[in-house]
């Protein structure tokens, strides 16, 4: 069975940091695209950060840029969200998203996501 777990959130002031983990199991970790997204309260999810499993290319949303990475350990499966300089309006439940397996334009169907962990940057 596929399994994330994330883990790393909590309370932070600003101008904090917070490495937020993601623990997967159950499928190939080092082929498939992964993702950070982030949902505050009474706004959409959206994009933070992502990881393509094919050639290991990352994209950032503008927000986040210059402050935080996203990274893999392939040894342990394990996704992490590195995030610096945080402000307030980083607060949010942040998921971790295991997405499609692809070579060249051929993509195999994948979806699964975390059950969130929060984070709050308030002082």
């Amino acid at each position: 069975q596929v399994h994330l777990v994330e883990s790393g959130g909590g309370l932070v002031q600003p101008g904090g940091s917070l490495r937020l983990s993601c623990v997967t199991s159950g499928f190939t970790f080092s082929t498939h695209d992964m993702s950070w997204y982030r949902q505050a309260p009474g706004k959409e999810r959206e994009l933070v950060a992502a990881s393509s499993g094919e050639d290991g290319r990352t994209h950032y949303d503008d927000s986040v840029q210059g402050r935080f990475t996203i990274s893999r350990d392939i040894a342990s499966s394990t996704l992490y969200l590195q995030m610096n300089n945080l402000t307030p309006e980083d607060t949010a439940v942040y998921y971790c998203n295991a997405d499609r397996e692809c070579r060249g334009s051929i993509c195999e169907y994948f979806d699964y996501w975390g059950l969130g962990t929060q984070v709050t940057v308030s002082s």
